[in-house]
C-alpha cells in the first residue's frame, strides 16, 4: 500500500529528479550527481556519518539509499574513505541516494571534493528535497519497495515507462551479486588502518599468519583490520574452487561481506565452506560471509521485512551479557529459529531479536551479521579480529 505522503502528484516547478516506486507512487525531487536513471531495492541508513563509506560499501549493490540524517555531504569526499574498487577502478556500491536537505559546500579538513562531483563521477544519481521520513515510513510498514531514481537536468520523466521499469525489476531475493563485485583475480593485500596524520599505516616486519579472503562484495576496511590483527591478507574471487584455496596453504579462511541473496551465492560457495569446514580450517565470516558460513553448517537464511542498515545497531553477546555498538548493512538474515544443533547462536540484535553471530560446535569457525571494521563502537568489536588471528 502506497504512503498518502508519495502518491503520485504532478510534476512541480524546478523538479529534476523523481524516485518511482514499483507501486506507482511517484516523488518528486531535485536531481544532482550523475544523470540517468537506475534501478534498485529502495532501503534506509540511519547512520549520522560515514555516507561516502556507505555509498562505496559492494554490500550495497543493486540498492537505493536514504539516509535518515537530514545533512548528507556536507564534509565531502576523499580518496581515503573509498571502501571499495573495482575490475577498472570504478567504485562498487549503491546505484543512488535519496536525502532531505540540498547538499552544502564542504567543511572539512580533509575533504578534497564535493559529493555532488563525486557522485556524478562514479555514475551514481542522487536525489534530494525527499521526505526522507516519509519515504523510511513507508518501508518500515510495507517493506523495502523496488524502485527507479532518475535524473534529468532538464525535468523530462516518462513516469509510466519507468514505474514499468521498477515493477520488471525482479528484486534481490534469489539474485547472486556477489560474483558481480567480486575482484577477478587473487590479490595480495597491503596496509593497516588508517590513523589521522599518517594514512594508512604498514604493518611490522615478521612471521604472521596466511589468510585466504573470499571476496563476496569486501569492503577494504576489513582487510586492513585483519592485517592490524597480525595476519597477511590473500584475498581470492567469489567463485575460487576450494583446491585453488588450499593450494595458497591457508592458515585461515575469512568470508566477506557482499550484496544479494545468500542463498543464490551460496550455489557455489557453501559446497566450498563445507569441504573447508571439514578440514577443520579456521573460518571467520561477516555479513553475507556469516550467512555462507550458516547455509554451510546446515542454517537457513531469508528475507528481511526492512533490514538492518545504520551505525547505532545494538548487539548482544550472549557469553557475557556485553552490549556492542555496531554497523550493520543486510536484507537477509540467518534464521535463528531453525539453527541445528551444531550451531550455536553468540549474538543477537537488541532491536529485534534477530540473530547476529553464530559460532560452528567442535570447530574453529563463527561469524557475525554485523560490520566489525566500520568501528562505531568505535573499537567494541575489533577483538573478533583478534580471536581470529589467534586461531591461527
Amino acid at each position: 500500500m502506497a504512503d498518502p505522503a508519495l502518491s503520485h502528484a504532478p510534476q512541480p516547478d524546478g523538479a529534476t529528479g523523481v524516485l518511482v516506486l514499483a507501486d506507482g507512487s511517484v516523488t518528486w525531487g531535485r536531481g544532482f550527481g550523475a544523470v540517468g536513471a537506475a534501478v534498485g531495492e529502495v532501503c534506509f541508513n540511519t547512520a549520522m556519518t560515514g555516507y561516502q563509506e556507505v555509498m562505496t560499501d559492494p554490500s550495497y549493490a543493486a540498492q537505493i539509499v536514504t539516509f535518515t540524517f537530514p545533512h548528507i555531504g556536507n564534509v565531502g569526499v576523499n580518496a581515503e574513505d573509498v571502501e571499495s574498487h573495482g575490475v577498472a577502478g570504478e567504485v562498487l556500491g549503491a546505484v543512488g541516494c535519496v536525502v532531505r536537505e540540498d547538499v552544502t559546500d564542504p567543511a572539512n579538513f580533509r575533504s578534497t571534493g564535493t559529493f555532488q562531483q563525486w557522485l556524478e563521477a562514479q555514475g551514481k544519481i542522487g536525489l534530494s528535497g525527499i521526505d526522507t521520513r516519509a519515504l523510511t515510513r513507508r518501508i518500515r510498514l510495507s517493506g523495502a519497495p523496488n524502485a527507479v531514481i532518475a535524473h534529468d537536468p532538464k525535468g523530462k520523466f516518462d513516469i509510466p515507462a519507468l514505474i514499468e521499469r521498477a515493477r520488471n525489476w525482479p528484486g534481490l531475493e534469489g539474485m547472486d551479486l556477489a560474483r558481480t563485485v567480486s575482484r577477478e583475480g587473487n590479490e595480495e593485500w597491503e596496509g593497516s588502518v588508517w590513523h589521522l596524520g599518517e594514512g594508512f599505516t604498514r604493518p611490522e616486519a615478521g612471521t604472521r599468519p596466511h589468510v585466504v579472503a573470499m571476496d563476496f562484495g569486501a569492503k577494504d576496511n576489513i582487510f586492513r583490520n585483519l592485517v592490524q590483527a597480525g595476519a597477511d591478507v590473500t584475498i581470492v574471487p567469489a567463485q575460487t574452487t576450494l583446491e585453488a584455496i588450499l593450494d595458497l596453504k591457508p592458515a585461515g579462511v575469512f568470508l566477506s561481506n557482499g550484496p544479494g541473496d545468500p542463498a543464490a551465492t551460496g550455489a557455489y560457495a557453501v559446497p566450498v565452506i563445507q569441504k573447508l569446514l571439514e578440514r577443520d580450517v579456521p573460518i571467520f565470516g561477516i555479513c553475507l560471509g556469516h550467512q555462507m558460513l550458516a547455509l554451510a553448517a546446515g542454517a537457513r537464511t531469508t528475507k528481511m521485512h526492512q533490514g538492518h542498515r545504520g551505525a547505532n545497531h545494538p548487539v548482544k553477546r550472549l557469553a557475557d551479557g556485553v552490549v556492542e555498538i555496531t554497523s550493520m548493512n543486510h536484507g537477509f538474515a540467518v534464521d535463528n529459529a531453525a539453527l541445528p544443533d551444531t550451531v550455536e547462536e553468540t549474538h543477537v540484535s537488541l532491536f529485534d531479536g534477530s540473530n547476529c553471530g553464530i559460532a560452528v560446535k567442535d570447530k574453529k569457525a563463527f561469524g557475525v551479521q554485523y560490520h566489525p571494521e566500520a568501528s562505531p563502537g568505535p573499537q567494541d568489536s575489533f577483538y573478533l579480529f583478534e580471536k581470529f588471528v589467534g586461531m591461527l
